[in-house]
């Protein structure tokens, strides 16, 4: 089993910001293959969804961005997945608008919700980041993060959220 896990917060009013890219992506793959997710469990919601015969479960975090990892350390523990089969989706500054960018492992890097997950389950889970760009010189990061996405930027996001939903798709699909 493969574990993909979204990072976001959970809130209505967070959808359609950078931060909730990760949320978005796990939407995508379940929309894509017919899965629905179920009530908050083990500080997540999940959907089980099959792709060429691979089970797949989507997680959305519900703990908030910051705390993301708790989350994941739970679902992984209960599994008793091996983080190989672990992939993290979020957002990225550091990457340009709709760049995406996947890695095996590593630190959690400037991203906080990343960090908290390598504070709870280490560096060997892969990740796959969906760039947003920098904020706005004189902004703020957290309201740039927490900010709509602007129109202008919407397309690029689109296509990266793409991008990173196939990328996705591969990575459940890697043979063990």
């Amino acid at each position: 089993m493969k574990l993909i896990f979204g990072l976001g917060n959970p809130e209505e009013k967070f959808d359609g910001t950078p931060h909730n890219l990760g949320f978005l992506v796990v939407d995508k793959l379940c929309e894509k293959f017919g899965g629905k997710f179920g009530k908050t469990k083990m500080k997540g919601k999940s959907a089980e969804i099959l792709i060429e015969n691979q089970k797949v479960l989507l997680i959305k975090p519900q703990t908030y961005m910051n705390s993301s990892g708790e989350c994941v350390q739970k679902y992984m523990q209960k599994f008793k997945v091996n983080p190989k089969n672990v992939l993290i989706c979020f957002d990225d500054i550091d990457i340009d608008c709709g760049d995406v960018r996947f890695r095996e492992n590593g630190s959690g890097g400037s991203h906080n919700g990343m960090k908290n997950v390598v504070l709870h389950v280490g560096e060997n889970v892969a990740r796959l980041r969906v760039g947003v760009g920098k904020p706005p010189e004189n902004w703020d990061l957290a309201d740039f993060v927490l900010a709509k996405i602007p129109p202008e930027k919407k397309q690029k996001i689109e296509e990266g959220v793409a991008i990173a939903t196939q990328k996705a798709i591969d990575f459940a699909l890697k043979m063990d």
